[in-house]
């Protein structure tokens, strides 16, 4: 299988919305790796089949591939690797997209112990990792053990180039701890929500930062944050910056 190929399709199909197309690619090369016994190539198939079935709020057919990969770990022998830890955190983020994140946690865990053994400090997946285990661990209202992640999330972005992008997710989701732990009254944690609202802005406004396709998501992703905390102009900027400039 030419995998780069089936990917460069795939992701073609996602960013031009054609869904139906990108399922049946899916389904294709799922089938024809299973025919075969190509474990390896159906491993990293169901990983993308993961990805765009939570993307599409498909439930059933996410959780169905979260369940084909995680079995594919040990019938190829792979435990331990870093593509299992990548499938663990897969897995994990699934879960938590459909309300199910204690389901994710021990999956975050082996991940982490994966990726803190073979990953350099500075490698951004390793963010990433702590990133979505921070969600989690919000969703289940453990807050402190979340901003303890996200802390670990900004000490690797520092070590990271450009990391300041990813930083600026962080620290929103760090404000989300602050919102959700002070519950209907809005008055507490105030300096604090501000303060990593602010520490998130000069992140984005980083000179820099190169102004590419990737900032133009981050930009995308980041706005209604600062619009739910009130920052209508920060806000508007970003707003501004999600199409992607001609080079």
């Amino acid at each position: 299988m030419d995998f780069t190929r089936v990917l460069n399709k795939l992701d073609h199909m996602v960013e031009t919305k054609d869904f139906e197309g990108a399922r049946a690619l899916l389904d294709y090369w799922i089938s024809d790796a299973a025919s075969h016994n190509d474990l390896q190539s159906e491993l990293y198939l169901y990983n993308e089949s993961m990805g765009l079935y939570r993307k599409l709020g498909d439930e059933e057919r996410a959780v169905a591939s979260a369940g084909q990969a995680l079995e594919l770990i040990g019938r190829t022998g792979m435990e331990g690797t870093v593509t299992a830890g990548t499938t663990y955190i897969n897995a994990a983020t699934v879960y938590k997209a459909f309300g199910r994140a204690e389901d994710g946690i021990p999956l975050f865990d082996k991940a982490r112990g994966i990726y803190e053994k073979n990953l350099r400090e500075d490698d951004g997946r390793l963010g990433g990792l702590y990133n979505n285990m921070g969600l989690a661990l919000t969703d289940m209202g453990r807050y402190e053990e979340a901003l303890a992640s996200y802390g670990r999330a900004l000490e690797v972005m520092a070590k990271v180039e450009h990391g300041r992008l990813e930083s600026a997710i962080t620290y929103l989701n760090m404000a989300d701890v602050y919102d959700h732990k002070r519950g209907e009254d809005k008055e507490l944690y105030e300096q604090e929500i501000t303060d990593l609202l602010t520490k998130a802005w000069e992140c984005l406004e980083d000179k820099t930062l190169p102004r590419n396709g990737y900032y133009s998501f981050v930009a995308e992703k980041c706005a209604p944050s600062f619009g739910y905390y009130g920052w209508f102009m920060a806000k508007n900027q970003l707003e501004s910056r999600c199409v992607t400039p001609r080079s």
